[in-house]
């Protein structure tokens, strides 16, 4: 019976370690969709080349994959900021930009995962830290210091990202831009330089959470995949344009892969996260904190 609680409580911690690596990768997309109404698809691709931008400074140039992402986090906001500019010119001024626009992104998708084949091969690649295979033994509980790591930064930028949003014009102009743009023109600020703006954040998010992918798991070029109907399923759970909802439903997922691939094994624990997803939206259709 201890074994067992020991084994829960373990099962717990991790998947709330988890669930803050899951709010990384989902905060560029509850920018994008939550709030510019914008389905970046390929967002999970962004999030890839993050991860080889962490690998290749840590393997080429010796330095903490977290902090060679955050050093490439400019250079990812300038190239959001193109992508939107190419969306913006090609789709959304013409009103195009349900289906045309969709297809943009997943090309993008695509010619990324094509390019990080072509260029690193299709070998899984994971990166060194003193952080990475060590453990904080509390006693009962051990705290992986892969996943709490990530954690605790992740955490920072939602808050940060929050308070930006919250207590500056710019932040205050994004998240009113897409329910209000007449608004926002009587009050001197441009809705396209906006959404470029934050189209920028939500792909300079995709650095970071890169690096967090390969601390806490190897990388191959189509394990991007494998995120982009989670990265979604979080934000719709959370309520579109919430970041704490965002951050509750990744712990509630995260707890809950944790605890279905810990009692009944790993393969069930993608069904019972969407599971979960369906039966939320069943009861509230607007997600954990919508409006």
């Amino acid at each position: 019976m201890d074994g067992s609680i020991d084994l829960l409580v373990n099962a717990i911690i991790s998947g709330l370690l988890l669930g803050g690596f899951y709010a990384a990768v989902s905060m560029g997309v509850a920018i994008a969709f939550g709030l510019l109404d914008v389905v970046n698809i390929a967002h999970p691709a962004f999030i890839l080349l993050g991860s080889y931008v962490a690998f290749i400074g840590n393997s080429m140039l010796g330095m903490d994959p977290i902090l060679a992402a955050l050093i490439a986090t400019p250079a990812f906001y300038l190239l959001g900021m193109l992508a939107y500019q190419v969306y913006y010119v090609a789709f959304e001024r013409r009103n195009d930009q349900s289906l045309r626009g969709l297809a943009f992104f997943f090309g993008i998708l695509f010619i990324t995962e094509v390019t990080l084949v072509l260029v690193f091969g299709v070998d899984y690649r994971l990166v060194q830290a003193p952080y990475i295979g060590a453990n904080l033994d509390l006693g009962v509980v051990e705290l992986p210091l892969r996943l709490l790591v990530p954690f605790v930064i992740a955490m920072i930028m939602v808050v940060g990202l929050q308070l930006f949003l919250s207590r500056t014009f710019v932040g205050r102009a994004i998240q009113a831009v897409a329910q209000d743009q007449q608004a926002l023109r009587l009050m001197a600020a441009d809705p396209v330089k906006i959404k470029r703006i934050a189209f920028g954040l939500s792909i300079a998010t995709a650095s970071l959470a890169g690096a967090f992918l390969i601390i806490i798991q190897p990388v191959e070029p189509s394990i991007g995949r494998e995120y982009i109907g989670r990265v979604f399923a979080i934000v719709v759970l959370g309520g579109l344009g919430s970041f704490p909802g965002m951050v509750i439903a990744a712990v509630t997922l995260g707890i809950a892969e944790s605890l279905t691939a810990t009692f009944f094994g790993p393969s069930w624990a993608p069904a019972v996260a969407f599971g979960i997803l369906l039966v939320t939206l069943a009861v509230r259709p607007s997600g954990i904190l919508g409006r």
